[in-house]
C-alpha cells in the first residue's frame, strides 16, 4: 500500500507570497462564482427564459474575447503583481455595481428592462476584466515559487480554484434564501475586498526584458506560432474548448433547478456545486495517487466520461440523480483540468506566459461563456432537455474524432 500512496505535498505553501497569492485568488473566485449564480437566477427571475440566461455568456465572451490578444502583450512586458492588482480592483468595483442593480431599491426605481440591460452591460464590463485577470493569474504562478515546486503549485492553485467553485454557489444559493440578494452581495464586496488587499501585499513582478523591444504585433504573432506548433499545448486546448462548448450544463441549471427539479435557489446552489465539488474530489485523489504516466490517454477518457454525465444529468428528473451526474462530471473534468494547466505551465517559457495564457483563456471563455449561449441557443430551438443530451453526445462525439485524427494528444505525458 505505501508504494501506491503517498503523503499529500504541502511544498509549495512554504512560500509565503504563494500562499498570499491562494487565500487572495480564493476569495476572487468564490466571490465570481456566487455572483455567477445570484445574476443567472435573478435574470431567469426576471424573464423566465433559458435563452436570457445564456445572453450573459454572450455579453461576457465578446470583449473577453477581443481584449485577450492585447493583454497578452501587455501581462508580458508588464508587472504582473500590478496588473492583478487593478484587474481585482475593476471587479471589486463591477461587484458593487451588480449589487446595487440587483438591490430592493433599484427594483422600486427601475424597471425589469432596465435592470436585465445593465445586467448585461456589467456582465460585459465583466468580461473585458477578465481578459485581465485570468491570464495574469496563471502567468504570475511560475513567478511564486522554484521551478521545482511548479507541479505542486499547479495542484494547490487548480484545487482553491475548485474549492471556491464549490463553495462559491452553494452558499450564494443558501445565503439568497436566509439574508436576501442585497445582503449576501454586501459579504461579496468584503471578500472581494480582501482578495484586492491579497494582490497589493504581493511583491511586484516585472516583466522579461527581452520583451519590451519587441512591437505588439510581433509579440502576438509569436504567441500564436508558439501554440501552432507545439502540439501537446494546441491539442489540449482544442479537446477542452469543444468538449465544454457542447457539453456545460451549467448554464441551464436555473431552468432545471425551477421547473424541473423544483428546488428554487438553494438547490440551484446546490446543483453549481457539484461539478466543482467532484473536481476537489478528484484534486485530492490525485495528491495522494500522482498520475505517473499517459495523462493525455487518461485525459480523453475522462473527457468522454464528462460526456456521458452530461447526457444522464439531462435525462434525470431526480434531484439526487442529477447532484450525483453533477459530481461525477466534475470528478472527470478536474482531471482534464490537472492536465492542461500543467502542460501550458511545463511547455511554456517565462517570456511568453502572458500570450500563451491569453490564448488559452480564448478557449475557456469560448467554452464557457460561449458555451453558455449555444446552451441557451440550442434550448430555443430544441428545448431545454434534449439541447444538453445533444451536448453531451457531441462531447463523446469530439473525443471519439480527437482520438482518431489528433493521435499525438494520447501520448501526452510528463
Amino acid at each position: 500500500m505505501s508504494n501506491i500512496l503517498k503523503k499529500p505535498t504541502f511544498s509549495a505553501l512554504k512560500y509565503k507570497e504563494f500562499r498570499t497569492y491562494i487565500i487572495a485568488r480564493f476569495f476572487f473566485i468564490l466571490v465570481l462564482t456566487m455572483q455567477a449564480t445570484l445574476i443567472s437566477w435573478k435574470v431567469f427571475e426576471i424573464t423566465k427564459d433559458p435563452f436570457s440566461i445564456g445572453l450573459i455568456g454572450l455579453f461576457e465572451f465578446f470583449p473577453a474575447f477581443f481584449m485577450a490578444f492585447y493583454s497578452g502583450y501587455i501581462i508580458d512586458k508588464s508587472d504582473k503583481r500590478k496588473l492583478l492588482f487593478f484587474s481585482f480592483a475593476a471587479n471589486l468595483f463591477l461587484t458593487i455595481l451588480f449589487a446595487y442593480i440587483t438591490s430592493s431599491n433599484a427594483k422600486t426605481h427601475l424597471s425589469n428592462t432596465i435592470i436585465l440591460g445593465s445586467i448585461y452591460g456589467i456582465a460585459f464590463a465583466s468580461g473585458i476584466a477578465r481578459a485581465f485577470s485570468g491570464p495574469t493569474s496563471f502567468a504570475l504562478l511560475g513567478n511564486l515559487v522554484p521551478k521545482e515546486e511548479l507541479s505542486n503549485a499547479i495542484t494547490w492553485h487548480s484545487g482553491s480554484w475548485q474549492v471556491a467553485g464549490v463553495g462559491g454557489p452553494a452558499l450564494a444559493g443558501i445565503l439568497y434564501g436566509v439574508i436576501g440578494i442585497s445582503f449576501t452581495f454586501s459579504l461579496m464586496i468584503v471578500m472581494m475586498i480582501f482578495a484586492v488587499v491579497g494582490a497589493f501585499l504581493i511583491k511586484p513582478k516585472p516583466p522579461v526584458k527581452s520583451i519590451l523591444v519587441e512591437s505588439m504585433l510581433q509579440n502576438i504573432r509569436e504567441g500564436f506560432r508558439f501554440v501552432w506548433r507545439t502540439k501537446e499545448i494546441l491539442g489540449v486546448l482544442t479537446l477542452d474548448l469543444f468538449a465544454v462548448f457542447f457539453g456545460g450544463a451549467t448554464a441551464m441549471l436555473p431552468y432545471f433547478s425551477d421547473v424541473i427539479l423544483h428546488t428554487g435557489p438553494a438547490g440551484l446552489g446546490m446543483l453549481r456545486s457539484a461539478p466543482a465539488l467532484g473536481a476537489v474530489a478528484m484534486m485530492v485523489l490525485i495528491n495522494f495517487i500522482p498520475m505517473q504516466k499517459n495523462q493525455g490517454k487518461i485525459m480523453m477518457y475522462c473527457v468522454a466520461g464528462f460526456g456521458v454525465c452530461i447526457i444522464v444529468f439531462g435525462l434525470s428528473n431526480m434531484f439526487w440523480i442529477s447532484a450525483i451526474a453533477l459530481f461525477l462530471s466534475g470528478l472527470l473534468d478536474g482531471i482534464s483540468i490537472l492536465v492542461r494547466s500543467t502542460v501550458l505551465q511545463l511547455k511554456t517559457p517565462e517570456n511568453m506566459k502572458g500570450r500563451v495564457s491569453s490564448l488559452n483563456s480564448i478557449f475557456i471563455m469560448s467554452s464557457n461563456e460561449l458555451g453558455a449561449f449555444e446552451s441557451g441557443f440550442m434550448a430555443k430551438f430544441l428545448g431545454v432537455i434534449p439541447s444538453v443530451i445533444f451536448g453531451g453526445m457531441m462531447t463523446v462525439g469530439v473525443v471519439v474524432f480527437t482520438w482518431i485524427k489528433i493521435p499525438s494528444i494520447k501520448k501526452i505525458t510528463y
